[in-house]
C-alpha cells in the first residue's frame, strides 16, 4: 500500500467535496466459482482501494463527514480461519497503516447506519456492480436492491470521478510498473507466436507472465487471429500461415493499477506487403493521436483527427473514396473503427466505469454523440494535466457488417465496397498505448514495446532494441 498520509489526504479531500453526511464504501467479499469453498482469487473494490487501501476481503467502511469519523468495520480471523488461511495481521494494525484509528465489528455497520438514517442524514454511496454489495445497501437503507443504483450520489460520483481521474506520481509509477508486464507479455508473445500452434499457447503463457510479475491480468486476455472480433476472448484457433494475430492485455501492478497494451503480430514474423499498408494506417493513426493530445483539447476532437488520418490511408488504398472530410463527418469511417480511440485508466483498466461513462468521460461541456462508432467514445471531454488515458486506433474488416452495409447502400459515395471483397478474410489490425497527459502534452508510458513494421518482426526473430 501506499503511505498512510496519501490515504488520509485522499480522505481529506473527498470530505472537502461532498461537504456533509456519510458515505458508505463496501468492499468486496470473496466470490465462489464451481462450488463454496472455491473462490476466485480475491480482488478489493477500487474506491475501497483508492482511499482505505486494505486488501482484504470483509470489509467495509464510512466516512461520518459530520462528526469527523472514518470507520472500518470487519473482523479479524478466527482461530479457525487461521488453521487453513495463516495468522494476518489484526485488522485495527492495518488500519493505522492508513491512518484510520476506529475499527468495529461488522455487525455495528446496521447499527451506525440506522442511526445517521433515522437522524434525517444524508447517506452517499457509489453505484455497485456486484450483488453482495448490492443486497448490502438494500439491508442497510431498506431501498429495493432494484433501485440501489437509481440511489447512488451523483455529488459523491463527481467526487471520486475528479480526484481519481488526476494521477500522482505515485500512481503513475504503478501503472509503468504494470506496463514493464506488459512489455514482458508482449515481446514473449512476439517471440512466441508461430503458424501451426493454438492460440491458448501463447495466451495461457503470457497470463502466467503477469502472474508470475505481479497481481495477475487486468481484464480477460483478447488474442485471435480473428482480431476484426473486438472483444475475442476466444483462444482455440490453429494460427496458420499468413494469420495476424491481435493481442490486447494488461497487468495488475501489486498494488492493483493497470495498463492496458495491443500490439498486431504477422504468425509468421513477417508482414505482407497487403498487412503492412493496413498496419502502418492504423500507426499513422495513432501518431496523429500523439502528436494532438495536450491538456484543454478534447478527446473527442483528437478521435477525429485520429479517425480522419486512418480514413485517408485507407484511400490511398482505394477502400475509402471521395471527399475524407465530409465522409469522417458522416461516420463512413466506423465500417473499419467502430470504437472510440481511448479510455481512462488507473486501478480499474477502464478506469472508474462503473461509476458510469458519462460521468467519467463526458461533462456538460461535452455530450456522448449517437453516431454509430463515435458512440462507444469511452472519453470525450477535455483533457487535464494528470489523466491517464489509452491510445488505441484499429482497423478492421468484419465481413457481416460489410456485408450489412452493402446491401444497405450505406456511405457508397464514401465506400469502395468492390475493393473490400479483397479484404474480407484480412482480420484486423490495432495498436495501443498507455498515455500520461501534463502539462505540455503527453508521454507514452513505460519502456517502449515494439510498434513499428520493423521492430515488431525483429521482435517476432528474437531481436529486441
Amino acid at each position: 500500500m501506499f503511505s498512510e498520509k496519501t490515504y488520509s489526504e485522499r480522505r481529506r479531500q473527498l470530505k472537502q467535496l461532498v461537504k456533509s453526511g456519510v458515505i458508505i464504501f463496501p468492499g468486496n467479499k470473496e466470490v465462489s466459482f464451481n462450488y463454496p469453498a472455491n473462490e476466485y482469487k480475491f480482488r478489493q473494490e477500487s474506491s475501497f482501494l483508492y482511499y482505505f487501501g486494505i486488501d482484504k476481503s470483509g470489509l467495509n467502511a464510512v466516512i461520518d463527514i459530520d462528526e469527523g469519523r472514518e470507520i472500518i468495520f470487519g473482523d479479524d480471523f478466527s482461530l479457525d480461519d487461521m488453521v487453513w488461511m495463516g495468522d494476518l495481521p489484526k485488522l485495527a494494525d492495518q488500519a493505522k497503516l492508513v491512518g484510520i484509528k476506529e475499527v468495529q465489528s461488522e455487525n455495528a455497520l446496521a447499527e451506525f447506519v440506522l442511526s445517521a438514517v433515522n437522524s434525517k442524514r444524508k447517506v452517499h454511496y457509489l453505484p455497485q456492480y456486484r450483488h453482495d454489495s448490492i443486497n448490502l445497501l438494500e439491508s442497510l437503507l431498506g431501498i429495493n436492491h432494484t433501485a440501489i443504483n437509481k440511489y447512488a450520489s451523483n455529488n459523491l460520483i463527481k467526487a471520486v470521478v475528479a480526484q481519481r481521474s488526476i494521477k500522482s506520481d505515485e500512481e503513475v509509477a504503478e501503472i509503468e510498473n504494470a506496463i514493464e508486464i506488459s512489455y514482458v507479455m508482449n515481446t514473449y508473445a512476439m517471440m512466441a507466436t508461430k503458424p501451426g500452434i493454438y492460440e491458448r499457447e501463447i495466451s495461457g503463457v503470457v497470463e502466467g507472465i503477469a502472474l508470475s510479475m505481479g497481481e495477475g491480468i487486468s481484464f480477460p486476455i483478447i488474442y485471435s487471429v480473428h482480431g476484426e472480433t473486438l472483444h475475442n476472448h476466444y483462444h482455440g484457433n490453429l494460427m496458420q500461415d499468413g494469420d495476424i494475430a491481435v493481442l490486447d492485455s494488461g497487468a495488475e501492478s501489486l498494488l492493483h493499477y493497470a495498463s492496458d497494451i495491443t500490439r498486431t503480430i504477422p504468425v509468421n514474423g513477417k508482414f505482407s506487403e497487403k498487412q503492412k499498408a493496413i498496419y502502418n494506417s492504423v500507426l499513422n493513426a495513432s501518431n496523429t493521436a500523439l502528436s494532438e493530445i495536450k491538456p484543454g483539447v478534447l478527446f473527442k476532437d483528437v478521435h477525429l483527427k485520429a479517425v480522419r488520418t486512418l480514413a485517408e490511408g485507407l484511400k490511398d488504398l482505394g477502400i475509402m473514396k471521395g471527399d475524407i472530410d465530409e465522409a469522417v463527418k458522416e461516420g463512413a469511417h466506423a465500417l473499419f473503427m467502430p470504437h472510440g480511440l481511448g479510455h481512462m485508466m488507473g486501478l480499474d483498466v477502464h478506469d472508474m466505469e462503473g461509476l458510469g461513462e458519462n460521468f467519467v468521460g463526458y461533462n456538460t461541456e461535452i455530450k456522448r454523440s449517437e453516431q454509430f462508432g463515435l458512440a462507444y467514445l469511452r472519453l470525450g471531454r477535455k483533457l487535464e494535466p494528470g489523466f491517464v488515458l489509452t491510445v488505441e486506433p484499429g482497423c478492421y474488416f468484419i465481413p457481416k457488417l460489410i456485408e450489412k452495409w452493402k446491401s444497405e447502400s450505406k456511405h457508397i459515395d464514401f465506400i469502395n465496397y468492390k475493393e473490400l471483397e479483397n479484404y474480407l478474410d484480412f482480420g484486423g489490425v490495432r495498436i495501443e498505448d498507455d498515455v500520461y497527459v501534463d502539462f505540455n502534452g503527453c508521454r507514452v508510458l513505460g519502456k517502449p514495446i515494439p510498434k513499428t513494421v520493423e521492430d515488431v518482426e525483429n521482435a517476432c526473430e528474437g531481436i529486441l532494441k
